[in-house]
């Protein structure tokens, strides 16, 4: 019995470990793939494959349930045009930027999340938390700095990107605990499918090759994989365990960016993404000893 609960929290790490591994090499394929194909096609035919696999975990774990309310739907809504938005500003940034440097951009996410619950859910933040996102944000200027080698204008299509996905993980918080995660997942990829479907109008289509469907079926099953992942972090381990190995993205970004593109980040680029994981650990690590203190003795 002892044992469980850090078997528990090691499970919860190895998750979010593979989880965000199989979100890289997600991102891997379809870099390969924008170098071929247009940006709107990849999103069609990868969108395709992934509503697909999402919908078989939504059959095998049987979660079809379309009998929600009218703010559910509201907000999942809402939730799928974030994300629409944060895959469109990412995947545009990554044809143009080194994997590493969009990857490092997005270690600012958890910050920027416990702002945004801060200004929006009423959430306590203290001079502390705020030293941390305040120091935070000094490491993203040393991240997007322009002129700086594998930085320019799609630097701020990441940091945009980053937004929208913050905007949809808070949006999140409001869908009530009646809506399995699996079918805010199967909703999500339906919306981006039905928004590239429409951009694919005005773009003009180009030839497939067996290379690119290999391509795709890889970056359609890590990121379904990826979401499933995302899922099963949720029910192993205690959040303040589990979460700083959310940052591992980065590790895997500069090996896997080394490996297939032969690009590492420059060192104050480096220097940046090192402030910013210190700054979100900080603030993991202050939530679980105000969360200690709380609980009755």
């Amino acid at each position: 019995a002892y044992w469980s609960p850090m078997t528990e929290n090691f499970r919860g790490a190895f998750l979010m470990v593979a989880s965000m591994a199989a979100f890289v090499f997600n991102d891997t394929a379809v870099k390969l793939l924008g170098e071929r194909l247009p940006l709107f096609q990849i999103m069609f035919l990868r969108g395709i494959l992934t509503v697909m696999f999402v919908a078989g975990l939504c059959q095998y774990f049987r979660v079809w349930i379309l009998t929600l309310s009218r703010q559910d739907w509201t907000v999942m809504a809402i939730r799928s045009l974030a994300d629409i938005g944060a895959s469109f500003l990412f995947l545009s940034a990554l044809f143009q930027m080194p994997l590493a440097n969009l990857t490092a951009i997005l270690q600012f996410l958890p910050l920027i999340i416990a702002l945004g619950a801060a200004l929006f859910f009423n959430e306590t933040l203290d001079w502390r938390r705020l030293s941390a996102i305040i120091f935070g944000f000094l490491g993203m200027g040393l991240i997007v700095r322009p002129g700086a080698e594998g930085f320019g204008l799609y630097s701020y299509y990441g940091v945009g990107a980053m937004f929208c996905i913050a905007l949809r993980d808070l949006i999140t918080r409001r869908i009530s605990n009646a809506v399995p995660s699996l079918l805010v997942t199967f909703f999500n990829a339906v919306g981006i499918l039905l928004y590239s479907t429409i951009a694919l109008l005005w773009t003009d289509w180009v030839p497939v090759s067996a290379e690119d469907v290999k391509l795709l079926f890889l970056a359609a099953g890590f990121v379904s994989f990826a979401y499933w992942l995302s899922v099963l972090v949720m029910r192993n381990g205690d959040i303040s365990f589990v979460a700083p190995f959310r940052y591992s993205g980065l590790l895997w970004a500069l090996l896997v960016g080394y490996w297939v593109f032969e690009h590492f980040p420059d060192g104050f680029t480096l220097l940046g993404a090192g402030i910013i994981i210190v700054s979100g650990l900080y603030m993991m690590w202050r939530e679980s000893k105000l969360r200690r203190l709380a609980q009755p003795r």
